[in-house]
C-alpha cells in the first residue's frame, strides 16, 4: 500500500495554541486531533522519560520508536519541563498563559498543586478552555480509584458484554474506552472554543472514562436505563437483530448482519430457502430473535458449504450486509481499494525515514486535516518553544532524573 504525500496547510484551528499536559492515549489521542485541525499543540514531558508510551514496545519503527507513542502524537512539539521544580513550574504557568487550551489527565488535584489548575490559570487568564480528563470523575471517592482502560471496561460494565459466551467476560482488543473518552474530550474542546467566540469566555471541561463509556454502550446502557434490562454475553451476536452475528464458512469466518426483513428475504432467497422467509418463526426481526437458536441451525449448514469470497460476491449485490473477518492488513487493503487513502506519510525532518501515519478520519471539502509534523523526539522543541513565550533561556528546564512517580 502506497502511503499518500500531504499538503500541509493551515487547518481550521490555525492560530489555537494547545498546552497539552497529557500522556499515554485518551488525552494525546484528543490533542492529536486537534492538531490534525491546524492546532499548534506543545507537549510538556518528563525530562529524561517523557510519555510512558515512548518505552511501550514493541513494535518499533523503522527509527527504534515506540509505535504507540507515534500513533497518538504527531502534529506536537515537544517540551520537556520538570514541574517538581520551580523554574519549570513557572515556564509551565507561562505557556498555560499562553494557550487558548489546556489538557491534561494527571490524577485530580495534581495540576492544582502545580499552580496549574483552573481556578488559578482562569483568574489570570479568562478565555481559556481547561479540559481535564479522569478515569471516574472528581469526587473524593474517584480520586482513589486509577484511570486505566482496561480497568474502565471492567468496573464500567463493558467487559459483562463482551466475550464468546457467558461467564468469559472478555476485553475489547484496543483501548477503545480512552479512545472513545478522547473523542468526546475533543468534542467538549471545541464547543468550549465556539462559546468563547460568542462570549470571550473559556470554561473548565471535564471528560471521565466512566461517563464516557456508560454513553457509548448506547443501547445496551438504554434498555438498562428505560427497561431494567442488564444485558449480559452473547458472544458475536447482538440482542436485538438476527441473523447479526459472525458464520463459518467452507473457508473462513464471515459476518451477516441482516438490518430489516427485506434483507432476511434476500438472504433467504441466496441461501436457496426463500420459504423461511414466510416462517412464522423467522418472519419479523423480533421473531427471529426469539428463535435464534433454531435460524442459526438452519442457516450454519448452507453458508459452510461455499467460501467467504463467494458468500460475499452472492449476497453484497442483493442487498444483504455481510463481509468477511478481515485481518488489520487486509482492512488496510480494503479502505484503500474503496478509496479512503487510510495511511499518509509525514516527512521526517531528522528521521532516517518519513513517518507512516493512519490518516485522519473525517474529510473536509474547504479545511482538510493536515499533517505537518511528525511524531516529535522527547524535548526537541524546548528552547525555541520557551524562547517563543518569554525569550527565557532553555536553562529552565531541570534535567531532574525520572523517579517513576510523574512529575
Amino acid at each position: 500500500m502506497s502511503p499518500v504525500q500531504t499538503s500541509s496547510g493551515p487547518g481550521p484551528l490555525a492560530g489555537v495554541r494547545v498546552a497539552d499536559f497529557s500522556r499515554v492515549l485518551a488525552g494525546p489521542y484528543a490533542t492529536m486531533l486537534l492538531g490534525d485541525l491546524g492546532a499548534d499543540v506543545v507537549k510538556v514531558e518528563r525530562p529524561g522519560a517523557g510519555d510512558d508510551t515512548r518505552a511501550w514496545g514493541p513494535p518499533w519503527d523503522a527509527d527504534g520508536r515506540a509505535t504507540y507513542f507515534e500513533s497518538v502524537n504527531r502534529n506536537k512539539r515537544s517540551v520537556t519541563l520538570d514541574l517538581r521544580s520551580e523554574e519549570g513550574r513557572a515556564a509551565a504557568r507561562r505557556l498555560a498563559l499562553a494557550s487558548d487550551v489546556l489538557v491534561e489527565n494527571f490524577v485530580p488535584g495534581t495540576m492544582e498543586r502545580f499552580g496549574l489548575g483552573y481556578e488559578e490559570l482562569s483568574r489570570d487568564h479568562p478565555g481559556l478552555v481547561w479540559c481535564s480528563i479522569t478515569g471516574f470523575g472528581r469526587s473524593e471517592q474517584a480520586r482513589a480509584l486509577p484511570g486505566y482502560d482496561l480497568l474502565v471496561q471492567a468496573m464500567g460494565g463493558l467487559m459483562s458484554v463482551t466475550g464468546p459466551q457467558p461467564g468469559t467476560p472478555t476485553k475489547v482488543g484496543v483501548a477503545l474506552v480512552d479512545v472513545i473518552t478522547g473523542l468526546h474530550a475533543t468534542v467538549g474542546v471545541l464547543a468550549a472554543l465556539r462559546h468563547r467566540e460568542r462570549t470571550g469566555q473559556g470554561q473548565r471541561v471535564d471528560a471521565a472514562l466512566l461517563a464516557s463509556l456508560l454513553s457509548a454502550m448506547v443501547n445496551q446502557a438504554g434498555g438498562y436505563v428505560a427497561a431494567g434490562v442488564v444485558p449480559g454475553i452473547l458472544g458475536n451476536a447482538h440482542p436485538s437483530i438476527a441473523p447479526y452475528e459472525v458464520y463459518e464458512t467452507a473457508d473462513r469466518p464471515m459476518v451477516v448482519a441482516v438490518g430489516n426483513d427485506g434483507q432476511f428475504a434476500a438472504f433467504a432467497d441466496a441461501l436457496g430457502v426463500p420459504g423461511l422467509a414466510g416462517d412464522e418463526r423467522f418472519a419479523t426481526n423480533a421473531s427471529r430473535v426469539a428463535h435464534r437458536h433454531e435460524l442459526n441451525g438452519l442457516i450454519a449448514p448452507l453458508l459452510r458449504q461455499r467460501g467467504g469470497d463467494a458468500w460475499w460476491d452472492e449476497l453484497t449485490p442483493r442487498g444483504v450486509p455481510c463481509g468477511p473477518v478481515n485481518d488489520l492488513a487486509e482492512a488496510f487493503g480494503l479502505a484503500q481499494r474503496l478509496g479512503l487513502d487510510p495511511v499518509v506519510e509525514i516527512p521526517g525532518g531528522a528521521r532516517a525515514q518519513a513517518a507512516h501515519q493512519v490518516a485522519h478520519p473525517l474529510r473536509w471539502s474547504a479545511t482538510p486535516a493536515t499533517y505537518r509534523l511528525p511524531p516529535p523526539a522527547l524535548g526537541q522543541d524546548t528552547a525555541a518553544v520557551l524562547e517563543q513565550l518569554s525569550g527565557v533561556s532553555p536553562s529552565s528546564v531541570a534535567e531532574a532524573p525520572d523517579t517513576g512517580r510523574g512529575w
